[in-house]
């Protein structure tokens, strides 16, 4: 798997035909994209169907967590989208509905652990007693165990968590910056050089592509120092 198939560009734009712009700049540089729930509610679903249909990969960012029957029919009705890729939060009851109801279907479902966006401080506030490095490594255990195709976590955690889950499980990384970049609202940010060398398996990279000058320049430069890593 080289690098073009390990970097997701995050389509986190206020509207569909600001993403479909940015879709077509990017061209044949970018073959995976993620939409989350900013353009997911604006018509982002239909966008994703038709990213699927053109031969894109798509990771459908939900984060979803409900009662089990809920997360379970949700995740068949995705499934039959042509989805790559689907989050949920990373608590076993749901964890376990999801990976029943995704049987067969190809959807690699990622545990989100713990969001970038949250240091220890915003986790005790919350009521959580685990550091976030603790609280990754618990979830981390439970994906595996629930038979979860991969989670999402912070780069810094990549290197310990790719020893707990094994190499198979994908690790998908958000917060990325190349380097000079601005970290933005991201307290736990790392390289995709970095990334890589941890244990990631494939990057999300949204405003240092889409709030660029140039953005399929900006893409070609991050491929190029992911390549470097693999």
């Amino acid at each position: 798997m080289g690098a073009r198939d390990r970097l997701i560009v995050g389509l986190d734009i206020p509207t569909i035909s600001e993403a479909e712009a940015m879709v077509s700049t990017l061209g044949d540089s970018v073959s995976f994209y993620k939409i989350g729930h900013q353009l997911a509610f604006i018509g982002g679903l239909e966008l994703a169907r038709d990213l699927a249909k053109d031969g894109k990969k798509v990771f459908l960012d939900m984060k979803l967590l409900d009662i089990d029957n809920t997360v379970a029919k949700g995740v068949e009705a995705i499934a039959g989208m042509g989805m790559t890729m689907l989050t949920l939060h990373a608590y076993p009851k749901a964890m376990r509905a999801a990976v029943e109801a995704a049987k067969g279907s190809g959807l690699c479902l990622l545990g989100v652990t713990v969001l970038t966006s949250m240091d220890a401080a915003d986790l005790t506030e919350a009521g959580y007693a685990h550091t976030p490095e603790e609280l990754v490594h618990i979830r981390a255990r439970q994906a595996r165990e629930a038979g979860m195709g991969g989670i999402v976590c912070s780069a810094e955690e990549s290197a310990a968590v790719r020893q707990i889950v094994g190499s198979d499980m994908a690790i998908v990384t958000p917060g990325i910056r190349p380097k000079g970049a601005d970290a933005g609202d991201q307290k736990r940010v790392v390289t995709p050089f970095d990334a890589l060398k941890a244990g990631s398996s494939h990057l999300v990279v949204a405003r240092p592509i889409v709030k660029a000058a140039e953005p399929k320049l900006a893409a070609e430069a991050i491929l190029q120092e992911m390549s470097e890593a693999l």
